[in-house]
């Protein structure tokens, strides 16, 4: 049986732009810097040895990845206009095995994750600094994509807060 995990990381909140600045420019808000810092350590505690890390090069997504404290490289078909075909390509979906983590941008991680479970929206509302995670299966003849976890940093947040405030 050969798997693939495929985490999709949305960045964190970044600042809004304005007409002067370029959009790739756009770095995290401080309450982007905190999403990131929180998802990064449930992600540190979660993911796989041997993770492959990959980033968008615009400065919000590769901040979310930094956040995370793994090498990682940042690839041009994770920018804001790539399309599903970029990212499936990019990861070699379904042929590779282990695990990628991917930290990009809206639409596309919606449209990636529509198109990979069979969704018949054009694409998933992913909030950012959310986490999609993702496992192909392949068995003899038959492939399956089952989702793994879905989870949004102000819900780590509220969920550490709740159990800390119980001791």
């Amino acid at each position: 049986m050969l798997t693939m995990d495929l985490i999709l990381w949305r960045h964190a909140e970044a600042e809004v732009g304005t007409e002067h600045m370029n959009d790739l420019a756009r770095p995290l808000t401080a309450r982007g810097e905190k999403q990131a810092a929180r998802m990064a350590a449930w992600l540190d505690r979660q993911l796989p040895d041997g993770l492959r890390v990959l980033s968008s090069p615009a400065r919000r997504a590769e901040q979310t990845a930094m956040a995370l404290g793994r090498k990682y490289k940042l690839r041009a078909e994770l920018l804001p206009e790539g399309t599903v075909q970029d990212v499936l390509d990019l990861v070699q979906w379904p042929r590779s095995r282990g695990a990628v983590l991917v930290v990009g941008h809206q639409p596309v991680l919606g449209q990636t994750i529509a198109h990979l479970m069979d969704i018949h929206s054009q694409q998933c509302a992913v909030r950012k600094g959310s986490v999609w995670w993702l496992r192909q299966r392949q068995r003899m003849e038959h492939s399956e994509t089952t989702l793994l976890a879905v989870l949004s940093p102000d819900f780590l947040y509220r969920h550490c807060a709740l159990w800390l405030g119980s001791i």
